[in-house]
């Protein structure tokens, strides 16, 4: 734990949330599935900037995010995040897919990330995470890749194993 102590009483502000995101373990086969996002509101405006700078400089800049329109609050068709545009498309959510944000990085790739609603308890989303990034499939000739650890990994830039934030998460 870290103990800050204030200089003044202005420089009072409130501590940041942590951005609870956990993406899967990089591997040899494309997956279904590339991390779990847990946002804290379906305010796209206010959780989705967190979000993309909390990912790792390896996804490059995100220029495009495909969310499920009925699921988040009203947004323009672009906003400026860590000084570039980055264009936001609402679409009805498949059957296939339903709740999960698709970010697009020109010329690095396609990640899909399952959403977890903000409501969630912290035992329903550890077993959403777990599902969503479960590795076994079946009829892959009985073999399953173990988990991968877990690790916290400080701002963007920072690479750990699997965790990308502020701060090691609780779920």
């Amino acid at each position: 734990m870290i103990a800050t102590v204030p200089t003044a009483p202005s420089t009072l502000s409130p501590p940041l949330p942590l951005v609870r995101l956990r993406l899967a373990p990089h591997g040899a086969l494309p997956r279904r599935i590339d991390g779990v996002w847990w946002p804290y509101s379906r305010d796209l405006l206010t959780q989705l900037p967190k979000m993309l700078a909390a990912l790792p400089r390896a996804w490059g800049d995100i220029t495009g995010v495909t969310v499920d329109a009925a699921a988040w609050s009203a947004a323009p068709g672009r906003m400026f995040v860590a000084n570039q545009v980055v264009r936001l498309h609402k679409a009805p959510a498949s059957p296939h897919a339903p709740d999960r944000v698709v970010l697009l990085s020109p010329g690095l790739g396609r990640w899909d990330l399952q959403v977890i609603p903000p409501d969630a308890t912290e035992e329903a989303a550890a077993l959403l995470t777990t599902a969503a990034l479960d590795d076994r499939r079946p009829g892959a000739e009985g073999e399953a890749r173990p988990p991968a650890p877990t690790a916290a990994a400080g701002p963007r830039g920072r690479v750990g194993p699997t965790w990308r934030g502020t701060r090691a998460p609780r779920w």
